[in-house]
């Protein structure tokens, strides 16, 4: 069975996150590149990480976003507190901060399987699993990533998880972005994810109060351990 360090980091600002994952990204695609010039029996296995954390107000804009679906200026997001990142993954613009279960699964995938469109329904599945104990139905939306209430209805469709990720080398990071406890208010600053006529939800809005973050982060990796068929083996960051 495969181990996966698990780093189970609380506030962090995003800046120092997205490098923590490049040091994982890059010590794993490194490791790979070096051992297909050795044999096999000198062959060194690579480690794959698994990262929860909550981050700071922040906007994220994904290689194939749009730039005008921020919808503040500099100067209102110094108001709000919020600081803004053009970053490598995938996906358009979207928000994260305190309330929010962030997750960045930076996996070998070679040590699972190599199809990146499952990679993503597995993540989807994830959520849908864990929601599911509150007694939520999270769905797909068809065309879209991520993890939707009511889908099917055009009026009622609402998002609860987003998702973006990056991949090189059959390696993954960023990941999925859990409204637990979220500030919705954020959301009104951007077009989420692009889309300009769906709304964002979260657990506690949905249940109508707060629920408690560590319980849904064991939820979540009972879900994810299962999902992937993996070991997840508590870590220390890296310094």
């Amino acid at each position: 069975m495969n181990k996966v360090l698990f780093y189970n980091i609380g506030l962090i600002d995003y800046k120092l996150c997205w490098d923590l994952q490049e040091t994982y990204f890059k010590s794993i695609t490194d490791q790979k590149i070096t051992n297909r010039d050795l044999p096999v029996e000198k062959q060194i296995p690579t480690q794959s990480h698994l990262i929860f954390c909550e981050h700071p107000h922040v906007f994220t804009l994904g290689k194939s976003g749009d730039e005008e679906h921020l919808l503040a200026n500099d100067l209102q997001l110094k108001e709000i507190n919020a600081t803004y990142y053009k970053i490598n993954r995938g996906g358009d613009i979207t928000y994260h901060g305190p309330g929010q279960l962030v997750g960045y699964p930076i996996l070998d995938l070679d040590n699972f399987f190599t199809d990146i469109h499952r990679y993503l329904r597995v993540l989807e599945e994830i959520i849908i699993l864990t929601i599911a104990e509150y007694g939520l139905k999270g769905d797909r939306y068809p065309g879209y990533t991520g993890v939707w209430l009511d889908p099917a209805d055009p009026v009622k469709a609402r998002k609860i998880c987003a998702m973006g990720v990056r991949s090189s080398r059959w390696v993954t990071m960023h990941g999925w972005a859990l409204n637990v406890n979220s500030d919705l208010s954020y959301f009104s600053k951007i077009v989420p994810c692009g889309i300009t006529d769906k709304t964002v939800t979260s657990i506690s809005k949905e249940l109508g109060h707060d629920v408690d973050m560590e319980e849904v982060k064991e939820k979540l990796k009972k879900h994810f351990a299962a999902q992937f068929e993996c070991m997840l083996v508590p870590e220390d960051v890296l310094a």
